[in-house]
C-alpha cells in the first residue's frame, strides 16, 4: 500500500495524516482562530489552522490519478459503473444550466438517460420526470437505480416527486419506480445516496441517507417490493452535521457567504453511504462532520427495534477526515473522499487508514464507485467554489473532472 509523504501518528486505533490529527485535537482553540482570522481578514480570510497544504503546487501527489471523462457543462455529482462497465453520471439541478440530469457516457461524452424526455424538468408530473438527481447506482443485477431530491436548488422537495427509480440496462426503459411515502419527507429531506442489498426481503432493500441542509439528518430503508419505508436514527448524532466543525478547502473556511457580507454555517447532514460486503453492517457519515459510523442493518431494517436500541448499538469508528461519498469493496475494505486535502482515502479491514489517492486535481471529490475493471472512480466537482460561498462570485473553472484510481478489488457483492 502506498502511504503519503505526510508524517503519521495514531489516534483511536486507527492512522490518519498528521495535519487532521493535529486539527482535531484542539477543536476549541482550532475554532478560536478561525473566527480571529474571520474577524482580522473579512470573509475570505485564510484560517489560522489552513492546512499547509493549501495551494496545489504544495500537494505531493499520491497514487495514479487516470483522467476518465471531462465535463465543460453542468457540475456532476453522481457516478456508477455497472457490471459490463457502462458508466453513468449525474447532474443536479442546483442552479447551473442542466438539460439533462442523468447521463450515460458514451465516447467520453454524457447522453441523457435513458432518454431527454424523462430528464425533462417538469414539476406538474414530478414522479414521472427527474426533477433533480443527486445519485446513480447500478445495482449488480443489470439495473441502474436513480435518486431523485425533487428539490432543485436545495427547495422542499416536490410532493410526490422524491423517488427511487429502476432502469432495466438491457432495453434501457424503466422498470420500476417508488416514490417516497410521505412520513418519511420533510420539509428539508434531502435524499442524496443509496445502497441495495437483494439478500433480504422479497426483492430486497434501500438505504438512502437524508443530508438535510437543517444539519438534522437520518437513514431511509425502503422495501423495494411494496416501496413501504421507515426512517431510522433521525437527528443521532451519527446522522446530524458536527456544528462544531468547520472545514476548511484550499485554505479557507467554508461558509454560506451571502453578497451582502453575511455568512451562516455549512451544515450537512448525513451523506456518504456504503454496504459491507455480506450486508451485515452500513457504514455512513454526515458531510459536516469527520467521524465514520457503522450500524448492524438487521436491527436498522426492523421497525420493532426501538431508536433508542438502535442509537446503543451505532458504532463511533473514529475519525477518518471529512468526506462525501463513501464506497466499500469485495474485501471489505471502505473508502472515504478527503475534501479537506484533495485526497481518497482506505480503511482496511483491521480498521487502519492510509491515503490511496492525493492529487491537486481532485477538487472535491464527491461520489465513489468500483467498477468491474478494478478501478476506484470518482467525480471531482469543485463544489467548495461555488459562488454560495463565495459571496456570489462562482470561482469554478471547467472543465470537472472523473478520475479512476486503481485499487485492484472488486464491488461489494449486493446478493
Amino acid at each position: 500500500m502506498t502511504t503519503p509523504s505526510l508524517a503519521r501518528q495514531t489516534c483511536a486505533g486507527t492512522t490518519m495524516p498528521a495535519a487532521i490529527a493535529r486539527r482535531y485535537a484542539t477543536p476549541r482553540l482550532a475554532m478560536f482562530a478561525v473566527a480571529l482570522a474571520l474577524v482580522a481578514g473579512g470573509p475570505f480570510a485564510v484560517a489560522a489552522d489552513a492546512p499547509a497544504e493549501a495551494s496545489s503546487e504544495s500537494i505531493p501527489v499520491v497514487g495514479a490519478l487516470e483522467t476518465v471523462a471531462t465535463f465543460n457543462g453542468a457540475m456532476p455529482t453522481g457516478v456508477t459503473v455497472t457490471e459490463t462497465g457502462r458508466i453513468f453520471v449525474n447532474f443536479p439541478r442546483w442552479g447551473d444550466d442542466v438539460p439533462f440530469t442523468v447521463a450515460e457516457l458514451r465516447n467520453g461524452q454524457p447522453v441523457p438517460y435513458p432518454d431527454a424526455e424523462i430528464n425533462r424538468d417538469d414539476a406538474s408530473a414530478p414522479a414521472t420526470h427527474f426533477i433533480s438527481v443527486q445519485s446513480v447506482v447500478a445495482d449488480g443485477r443489470g439495473r441502474v437505480w436513480v435518486l431523485d431530491t425533487a428539490a432543485p436548488k436545495f427547495s422542499s422537495p416536490l410532493p410526490g416527486g422524491a423517488k427511487l427509480v429502476a432502469i432495466d440496462l438491457a432495453t434501457n426503459r424503466v422498470v420500476k419506480t417508488l416514490v417516497f411515502p410521505p412520513e418519511v419527507m420533510g420539509p428539508r429531506t434531502y435524499v442524496n445516496d443509496m445502497r441495495f442489498d437483494f439478500r433480504v426481503g422479497e426483492e430486497g432493500v434501500a438505504y438512502v441517507t437524508d443530508s438535510s441542509l437543517s444539519g438534522i439528518g437520518g437513514i431511509i430503508v425502503m422495501d423495494l417490493a411494496t416501496g413501504r419505508a421507515i426512517r431510522r436514527l433521525t437527528g443521532h448524532v451519527s446522522t446530524s452535521a458536527d456544528r462544531g466543525f468547520l472545514p476548511v478547502v484550499e485554505g479557507q473556511p467554508l461558509r454560506n457567504r451571502n453578497p451582502d457580507g453575511s455568512t451562516s454555517p455549512f451544515l450537512v447532514a448525513s451523506d456518504g453511504i456504503a454496504l459491507s460486503p455480506d450486508g451485515k453492517t452500513l457504514y455512513f457519515c454526515a458531510l459536516t462532520g469527520t467521524h465514520l459510523y457503522a450500524v448492524p442493518t438487521e436491527m436498522l431494517r426492523d421497525p420493532n427495534v426501538g431508536e433508542a436500541q438502535l442509537a446503543g448499538a451505532v458504532r463511533d469508528l473514529g475519525v477518518k477526515g471529512a468526506s462525501d461519498g463513501l464506497e466499500a469493496d469485495a474485501n471489505g475494505a471502505v473508502y472515504a473522499g478527503d475534501y479537506e486535502h484533495n485526497a481518497i482515502l482506505k480503511r482496511s479491514p483491521d480498521g487502519q487508514w492510509h491515503t490511496l489517492a492525493r492529487d491537486p486535481r481532485l477538487l472535491w471529490p464527491d461520489t465513489l464507485s468500483i467498477g468491474p475493471d478494478g478501478y476506484l472512480y470518482v467525480t471531482a466537482n469543485q463544489l467548495h467554489r461555488q459562488a454560495g460561498f463565495h459571496g456570489g462570485r462562482d470561482l469554478r473553472q471547467k472543465p470537472y473532472h472523473l478520475f479512476r484510481v486503481r485499487v485492484d478489488a472488486a464491488p461489494a457483492l449486493t446478493r
